[in-house]
Order: C-alpha cells, then structure tokens, then sequence
C-alpha cells in the first residue's frame, strides 16, 4: 500500500511573525512524480495522453537543428540506454551492454566536430504532463473541463522545449488514440520525460523575497539572520529556500527567481496579469541545507540510480532550472507564455 508523500511543516510560520504575508499565501500541488506505469486514465508526468483518435496529434513546424555539440538520439534508444543503467546498477556491465551503450554514444574524439544537423519537415511533441482535475486541486479549468494535457517539441525553441497545452473534457473522449507519432530525434536527454505516476499534495506557498515590499524584504532581512545561523544557512537564501515556495513539480503557487528578476506578464488576449499555472523542474529536493522541503516517505528515485536529487522524471531544463507556464487567471486558453528560471 503507497503512502501518500507529506512535506514536513515549514520550521517556521512565517506569516505568524510577518502578518503581511498572509494575504499574499496562495495554494500549490506538489506532484510528487514517481516511477511507474501510468495509463490513459491517470494523471501522469511522460505518460500516455486521452488522446481523441480522430484528433491530429501536434506537431511542431518550426525549424530543428542539432547544434553541432550535443548529438540528437532517438527516444527509443534513450530509453534502452537507461534500462540498461538501471538493470545495470551495481555490477558491471555485460559485453552485449557496453556494445548497446557505444552504439547509442560513440566515443568521441576531440576536438569535438559534429556535423550541424537539420530536421526536415514537422516534429511529432513529446507528452509532458496530464493532469485530472479531481487529483490536481489547484488546477483551474475552463468551463466543462476536467483535464490538462501539456506537451512540448523536444528541441530548444530557442533556449528550452516548447510547450502545448490541451483543456478538454475526459468523459468526451470515447476513441482513444492508441500509440501516438514519436519525434526521429530529441535534442536533449533531458528532454524525454520518464513515465511517472504522481502524488499530489497541496501546501501553502509565499511570494519569493524579490516580489515583497521594500519595507517587508528590510524586515526579512533583518530577521533571518539568526534564524539561517541555526540552521547552518546562507542568510541571503534563508527565506526563499526554507520559507516562500517549494522545489520540484507542482501547479499553482509562486514562481521562483532564481535565475531571473520579477518581471510581469500581461495576457496578450486581454491585459489580465499572468499566474503559474505548472513548474517543471529539473530537481525535486530544494537547495536548503537539510532538505526540509523533502517529503515523507520519499517518492522514489529517478529513472537510473544516481540520478541528482530525486529526479524521478528524468527531465532537466537547461543546466538545472525550472520552467514555468504561465496562464491567464481570467481566461486559461489564451495564449500562454513560459519562462525559464
């Protein structure tokens, strides 16, 4: 019987002792993906999508080219290259496993000087995310909706995947398609998301430090000094870190800025200011010293041991970040807009 992960409770009320913070407190879902074999019917991070049969299957029409640097592989040759890794795990590998894993990664000479390579013709998108109302509580739908499907072009449009996203009614889908297109090719390893069942669990976010008052950040300041020296932090990260937002997968809640400064973001339909409506992340762990933010009992690992921080998706976003997708509150199908970091 599977326990459903907890995030322990933050070591602080911090809109006790800041009260200004409490109307700022907005709901996230915590995914908590783990490995597994999720179908149809469940929400999912890189599993199948209810997909209509007689509905075209996106593809991305922009242009895809290998950068020279980092050769493109199948998606089925990534696969087998981490049931190896994971089949593999703690012995060595066999003759037939090493000859598998140079076919799919050639050993390299250097100076590295890969051909540049374009793809022609439309990319088959590679599912992300599916997502039920009734699991997601923080989801919110179009009338008559009760599932998001999100999905993204395994290439870099231009620094990190493309996304789609699909509101639709599940109980209209009566003809499911069975095996959706693939992509020849996916840029990046971090790209193909790994089947994951998920976990949800709802808690309560604040806004990263960046996005407070001047007088509140002063405040904060302030205070968190000796509250970091107790536990062995960074000051300066102390309350993003431990205090404002979880790391990892999650809907809802506050962006964090980690990499980039708030910045707003109108609807280009109808001016109304965007809200998070799903991060994707490379980690699950947080980078605070003891994990805090690290649920109870742990999900899992990721799809081949030794996989940093739990990465039980498989996904990395550039070199470690976040990609967050922001959505209209007044109207979740106008266009949407993703930012890294």
């Amino acid at each position: 019987m599977n326990v459903t992960p907890v995030t322990p409770p933050r070591p602080i009320d911090v809109a006790a002792v800041f009260p200004q913070l409490a109307p700022l407190a907005r709901t996230a879902t915590r995914l908590h993906p783990r490995p597994g074999a999720p179908t149809w019917h469940d929400s999912s991070i890189g599993g199948p999508l209810l997909w209509p049969a007689e509905e075209p299957w996106p593809h991305c029409e922009e242009p895809h080219v290998v950068d020279g640097i980092n050769p493109a592989r199948s998606p089925a040759d990534l696969r087998l290259e981490r049931r190896i890794f994971a089949a593999s795990h703690g012995r060595d590998l066999t003759p037939e496993e090493r000859e598998t894993l140079e076919r799919i990664r050639p050993p390299r000479t250097y100076p590295v000087r890969l051909a540049v390579q374009a793809y022609d013709g439309p990319m088959a998108m590679l599912p992300v995310a599916q997502l039920y109302v009734r699991d997601v509580p923080d989801l919110s739908p179009p009338e008559g909706k009760d599932l998001l499907q999100v999905l993204w072009c395994p290439f870099d449009h231009p620094i990190m995947p493309r996304t789609l996203l699909f509101w639709r009614s599940a109980a209209a889908v009566t003809d499911i398609l069975d095996t959706a297109p693939e992509p020849p090719a996916v840029q990046f390893d971090g790209y193909l998301p790994e089947p994951c069942v998920l976990e949800p669990e709802q808690i309560i976010e604040y806004p990263d430090h960046l996005e407070l008052s001047e007088e509140l950040r002063e405040q904060l300041k302030q205070w968190r000094v000796p509250q970091a020296a107790e536990e062995d932090m960074d000051p300066d990260t102390y309350y993003d870190c431990v205090l404002s937002n979880a790391p990892g997968w999650k809907v809802g809640g506050w962006p964090a800025w980690d990499s980039t400064d708030p910045s707003s973001q109108p609807c280009s339909e109808c001016g109304t200011g965007m809200e998070v409506l799903m991060t994707v992340a490379t980690f699950e762990e947080g980078d605070d010293a003891g994990n805090s933010w690290s649920p109870h009992p742990h999900p899992g690992a990721g799809p081949y041991p030794g996989h940093r921080g739990y990465n039980a998706t498989g996904v990395q976003i550039g070199s470690g970040y976040r990609q967050h997708l922001f959505v209209c509150p007044a109207e979740p199908e106008h266009p949407h807009i993703e930012l890294m970091t």
